[in-house]
């Protein structure tokens, strides 16, 4: 962790600016981080060498507005839409086949996404989030078309990517309140407040409108999903607090929410068990979706 001078002033929750800088960057708190990248690899290999190729599906007009669906048997399916993480710069859906088997085998579809990285947009999270919303709508608006059933649509995401499915989650609910029956959301960020003020900030351009809007936390009054927050407890307190906070305020407001807690899973580990139906997210997935019989 950064060295902290004595004396230095408090900028957040009581966190100095290094502490807050340390809080929002998940290689200070995983080590082991390269090591569960390269396994996020091997083990998609792994998949792919087993399952059928995916269909690469366009949702967009550009190279990046597109998804790997990975198809179960039958039509008229569920379907999963899983949304990667990354900081919001970096991996793409071809890394995450892992999670692919785990879904199909169970009766359902798995759409992983590719989006726009921030850097795209010279620091703008806004179209990104934009369009990640307009694929989550265009796969619920086309399920038939790829063999899927409208009225199961469910989420999962991961770290920035639960960050950008909170903040779809308040636009469908605002607008389409019943595309979505399921989200699952794993260490993920729901406040852009202390995001802004660490280094997070040198590639993300915060404004005070963008902040505004995206913070899930801050319109909890459009979310009408179910939500369940997972994190690993070996997580970095910052973002064990969002997740926690969030629930706090789904909680209060009567919406649906409950906690999973990965117990000795670090940021990167934990998302590796929504490939195992029986491990920790990959169960609670399926029971969320009615698979799990």
């Amino acid at each position: 962790m950064t060295d902290r001078p004595m004396n230095a002033p408090k900028v957040w929750g009581g966190l100095t600016q290094a502490e807050l800088d340390d809080a929002y960057d998940q290689s200070v708190y995983a080590g082991n981080m390269a090591t569960v990248a390269a396994r996020y690899g091997s083990n998609s290999d792994v998949a792919r060498s087993r399952l059928p190729a995916p269909e690469r599906v366009s949702y967009g007009p550009t190279a990046k507005s597109a998804f790997d669906l990975y198809r179960t048997s039958g039509d008229a399916r569920p379907i999963q839409i899983f949304v990667h993480g990354g900081a919001w710069k970096a991996t793409t859906a071809t890394q995450y086949a892992f999670l692919a088997e785990c879904f199909t085998k169970a009766g359902a579809h798995l759409a992983i996404l590719d989006f726009d990285w921030v850097q795209d947009h010279d620091g703008d999270l806004m179209p990104v989030a934009d369009q990640i919303t307009d694929a989550i709508l265009w796969i619920a608006q086309n399920a038939q078309r790829i063999g899927g059933d409208p009225s199961q649509v469910y989420l999962s995401a991961h770290s920035s990517g639960a960050h950008m499915v909170g903040v779809a989650l308040t636009r469908i609910g605002a607008s389409a309140p019943k595309v979505i029956q399921g989200a699952m959301l794993t260490s993920g960020m729901f406040d852009m407040a202390p995001v802004r003020l660490s280094a997070r900030s040198a590639y993300v351009s915060f404004t005070d409108a963008s902040e505004q809007a995206l913070s899930p936390l801050r319109h909890i009054a459009d979310i009408t999903t179910p939500v369940v927050l997972a994190y690993g407890a070996l997580e970095t307190p910052e973002f064990i607090r969002q997740s926690n906070a969030f629930h706090d305020a789904l909680t209060a407001a009567g919406k649906p929410s409950e906690v999973i807690i990965g117990q000795n899973y670090n940021h990167f580990e934990i998302i590796e068990t929504l490939a195992n139906p029986y491990s920790l997210l990959g169960a609670a997935a399926l029971r969320q979706m009615g698979l799990d019989g």
